[in-house]
């Protein structure tokens, strides 16, 4: 068989395998998480894509949960750090120390932080002022971190899973839009329905939840990376996501009255991006191998929320970010005029 062939083979049996295992993703998740299926069908999507998500929610919710649960699933290795007002870069990237070896000589070492694993929860990451922010962005973008001029790759593949607490702002920082924008999603956590809430208290004061069992590993995870860029899409759905982000901008040829009056900063060019490529991923974890209109339509928000800036007519409105990007759905046509 050619290269080309067994390649091909390769890529046939991963996608099969991603068919294969989504029920079994969800079962495993179902162990230990009640309910939140839209916010997981997120995760997973962005986990697929490869990029990373910052979680909105309240304390309380399983946010920290789902994450390890997740990492867990995938077999990769997971860190949680806890943002504070005096958390400085080296707590997260690490440090040089000095260290003596074995002929008595002295010499510097470094030694990694905790952004050194697969999965990073950045807990609270709003509560940590930008000189440490500005350390985790180039993780997040270049996958590498920098200490003492020296570069240090970070292993693969390399998540960032960033909570904000909506609820509790004083003493915050909050994140500038170059790095919310190299978030691929904005997931909202909420409130669970009163019955589900039920299920949740039975289970945690009965006992310990089942253990999960891993069933992809690190190598797993970076095929569907490189499987999920090869989805197809045709070119009037990459223009339909192009002119959904450049609706956003207020004071532009086309731009919607309701954004003129409500945005004072709308989304950039990553924002049609994470669109097509979080259509791809949730294709395949849909059991398809095309990207459709509704996986557009599936993505909107979450792809959108952070990085559309309201104005103060619109909080004086009382119009969210979620109503604005509802009715620019129903502006935006899925085939151009």
């Amino acid at each position: 068989m050619t290269d080309a062939g067994s390649e091909y083979e390769q890529e046939k049996l991963t996608v099969e395998k991603i068919r294969a295992t989504r029920g079994a993703i969800e079962r495993e998740l179902d162990k230990v998480i009640v309910g939140q299926k839209e916010a997981t069908g997120q995760l997973l999507t962005a986990l697929f894509a490869g990029g990373h998500c910052l979680i909105t929610g309240a304390p309380g919710l399983a946010k920290t949960l789902l994450v390890r649960s997740i990492a867990q699933i995938f077999h990769l290795k997971f860190a949680r750090i806890q943002f504070t007002p005096d958390l400085m870069p080296a707590d997260i990237t690490g440090t040089d120390i000095l260290e003596e070896t074995g002929d008595g000589r002295r010499r510097m070492q470094f030694v990694k932080g905790p952004i050194f694993a697969n999965v990073i929860l950045a807990d609270e990451i709003n509560r940590t002022p930008p000189k440490t922010q500005a350390a985790l962005l180039e993780a997040m973008q270049e996958h590498q971190v920098t200490a003492g001029g020296v570069r240090y790759p970070l292993d693969e593949p390399f998540f960032v899973l960033a909570t904000q607490n909506p609820i509790e702002m004083e003493g915050t920082y909050p994140l500038p839009e170059a790095q919310l924008d190299r978030f691929l999603f904005n997931v909202v956590v909420d409130y669970l329905p009163e019955e589900d809430e039920v299920a949740v208290v039975r289970r945690t004061t009965s006992g310990r939840p089942k253990p999960i069992e891993p069933l992809f590993d690190a190598a797993d995870v970076l095929r569907f990376h490189e499987i999920v860029k090869k989805v197809p899409v045709a070119d009037d759905l990459i223009r339909y996501a192009v002119r959904l982000a450049a609706a956003t901008r207020p004071g532009q040829a086309g731009t919607p009255d309701f954004v003129t009056q409500w945005v004072s900063w709308g989304a950039g060019l990553r924002a049609a991006q994470s669109l097509v490529l979080g259509a791809k991923a949730r294709a395949l974890l849909e059991g398809r191998f095309h990207a459709t209109p509704a996986d557009i339509r599936a993505l909107v928000r979450p792809t959108l929320r952070h990085r559309v800036l309201l104005s103060y007519r619109a909080a004086a409105d009382g119009v969210s970010v979620d109503s604005v990007i509802d009715r620019l759905l129903d502006h935006v046509k899925e085939t151009p005029r």
